[in-house]
């Protein structure tokens, strides 16, 4: 995968362990909001596929390991990819139970067999990439016929721009620049056609939105993320949304 020019990805490189203690930093909005996240992607592959412990999973762009630790402990088979190998230890420090596969690799190549996951998820990635399209082309070739692929991602209008990027600068301690770029955020019919073009169908999306009343005077001040944020589905797409598309029957 090329090196982007727009966003700075390279930030995920210098984190180590404030991956799960960091608050002065825009990590810990990530983590909040991976308590939604991991919880509604395991509901659905709960639904879809009664026997856990055969699930063949892909967290691609898995950072440090908070959806792909998440899986591992309800019984998937995990594997984890990601570019950064520091993100990648740190996740694996987190595994307690020692059964994830952690591999560095890239979302444009992945170093796996046509057709050998059940699910696929990406998390906060496609709008780390120049190309999403390609990227979820490459995990459509990964996932098995009727399997599931899970993503997550930022609407692309102002209010997005507002909020998810000018507003964190300014509220979260250490927030970078470049951690998120208005260029690259997707839009909902954006990645409807990419997946159509992939051979998936989304089946559903939902809004994710913060719990503005878990702010605090003194987090706004300070710019510490209090330990009790929080973030709730809406129905709206307009911010931050997620959803889930299943691979077309051969």
């Amino acid at each position: 995968m090329q090196k982007n020019t727009l966003i700075d990805n390279d930030l995920y490189n210098t984190l180590g362990e404030r991956w799960y203690t960091a608050f002065d930093d825009p990590v810990a909005v990530l983590r909040a909001e991976s308590r939604v996240k991991a919880p509604w992607v395991l509901e659905r592959i709960k639904a879809a596929f009664p026997q856990i412990p055969l699930v063949k999973h892909l967290d691609v762009g898995c950072g440090a390991g908070f959806l792909s630790n998440h899986l591992a402990q309800e019984g998937l088979q995990v594997t984890g990819l990601d570019m950064s190998e520091e993100s990648l230890k740190v996740a694996g420090l987190h595994d307690s139970t020692g059964t994830v596969r952690y591999v560095q690799g890239d979302a444009y190549r992945l170093p796996f067999s046509n057709e050998t996951f059940d699910v696929v998820s990406a998390m906060d990635f496609l709008e780390h990439v120049e190309d999403p399209g390609r990227a979820i082309s490459e995990m459509s070739r990964v996932l098995k016929p009727n399997g599931l692929l899970f993503f997550h991602t930022f609407n692309r209008n102002w209010l997005a721009h507002l909020v998810i990027i000018k507003l964190v600068e300014f509220l979260v301690k250490n927030t970078p620049k470049n951690m998120h770029v208005i260029e690259l955020f997707i839009t909902p019919e954006e990645l409807i056609k990419m997946c159509k073009s992939s051979q998936l169908s989304v089946q559903e999306m939902t809004g994710i939105r913060p719990r503005f009343s878990t702010l605090t005077v003194k987090s706004i001040l300070t710019g510490i993320v209090p330990e009790k944020f929080s973030f709730k589905l809406t129905r709206s797409l307009k911010l931050s949304y997620m959803g889930v598309a299943r691979k077309a029957r051969t």
